[in-house]
């Protein structure tokens, strides 16, 4: 039986990953609980699975959880993503907060000794190199979530980097991918409702967001590096609109290995808590007759600048990734605020990065204290 500590219980990796516990119950057990204020659903997932700790963000609503929940204990705050990383009978702590907040928890539970499933991608563009040195300082595993990421960690299957001539990370292309339906100047004036109606998968609001841009890939290409340990320019990235081939492994000799299945997201959830064994489940099955041909292009950076973006802030590295990561952060934002227009996201990010004097090696505080600068810069750009 493996004890698992879920943060983000509540957001779509968050279901995903209890459906995924409640397939195998004699396999997994959720001990630990976290989520932002969805109370109501936080109170039915710990009356079903009766974790020893739960933690909501408002200290508020915690006090106000302890009478609905029949002897749990419940904690709040950044505190209590803590003490839940931390507890001592879990053994993997599964993170899917979006943001910047699941990095202190991810490194306090490094340090206790767990591993680790990363669903979050700021962890490792922001702090990737501090993540991967304290995971192997202490002897810790960091498994991939993210159906990409975790594609690769199956065709890699424990072979090198110097194996390696390319990661390949495919993309849907998101709901704009067509230049003929969206060119550049029908990108200017998307609206909300357009930006979050994603081809392939059923996400939060700002990982659909991120994909619309192609964000959520430049994200993917940095994390990438980190996992993996290869250089940004080995870190490729191709359309693939059906969403089939999560992500493929090109090694030194040519071959390819790829990882294929329908999209759905319980199955790199359910490979990330029970490695290195497979278990079965039914929920995904792929028709190949019904899904009939995959197909494969080029991104276009024109139209979606934020690829290069991306490459340019894992090749510098340093502090770059993390404001990267902050500025874009803030402009989706603003744009679900109706404060700046669609294309202006990446935009904004492009001017902050350039803002931006880069520090080479920075330490972890040095990364929060370039985060919040990045997020401030980002706010205070003005559009005619």
């Amino acid at each position: 039986m493996k004890n698992v500590v879920l943060l983000g219980s509540t957001g779509s990796i968050g279901t995903s990953t209890l459906k995924v516990v409640e397939d195998l119950p004699g396999e997994l057990r959720l001990v630990g609980l976290a989520a932002g204020n969805n109370a109501d659903l936080l109170v039915d997932q710990a009356l079903r699975h009766r974790p020893a700790l739960v933690s909501i963000h408002d200290p508020i609503r915690a006090a106000a959880l302890s009478s609905r929940l029949e002897g749990i204990p419940v904690v709040s705050g950044p505190d209590g993503l803590l003490q839940l990383a931390t507890l001592p009978e879990a053994h993997v702590v599964l993170i899917a907060i979006v943001g910047t907040a699941g990095l202190a928890p991810a490194l306090a539970a490094i340090r206790a000794g767990k591993d680790i499933a990363v669903a979050s991608k700021e962890i490792l563009v922001m702090a990737g190199q501090i993540v991967m040195e304290e995971a192997r300082r202490h002897g810790v595993r960091v498994l991939a979530v993210d159906s990409e990421h975790s594609a690769i960690f199956q065709c890699l299957d424990g072979r090198p980097p110097s194996s390696v001539r390319n990661l390949w990370l495919t993309a849907s292309g998101g709901p704009f991918r067509d230049a003929s339906l969206w060119p550049m100047d029908a990108l200017a004036k998307v609206t909300l409702h357009q930006a979050l109606k994603h081809p392939s998968w059923v996400m939060g609001r700002k990982i659909t967001l991120d994909s619309a841009t192609l964000f959520n890939k430049g994200l993917e290409m940095i994390e990438a590096r980190w996992l993996f340990d290869v250089e940004m320019d080995r870190v490729r990235v191709v359309v693939h609109p059906q969403s089939v081939v999560h992500s493929m492994v090109e090694f030194i000799d040519g071959s390819i290995l790829a990882q294929l299945s329908s999209p759905d997201m319980c199955l790199p959830i359910q490979y990330a808590l029970t490695y290195p064994g497979r278990s079965p489940n039914q929920r995904v099955s792929t028709d190949f007759a019904r899904i009939g041909s995959l197909t494969f292009e080029n991104p276009d950076t024109d139209r979606f600048p934020a690829l290069e973006l991306a490459r340019r802030a894992g090749t510098v590295g340093g502090t770059l990734p993390a404001v990267l990561n902050a500025a874009n952060e803030v402009a989706v934002e603003r744009f679900c605020n109706n404060d700046i227009g669609f294309a202006q996201i990446t935009e904004t990010v492009a001017r902050v990065m350039d803002n931006h004097v880069v520090i080479p090696q920075p330490s972890l505080a040095e990364i929060l204290s370039t985060d919040q600068w990045a997020r401030d810069a980002a706010h205070a750009i003005r559009f005619p």
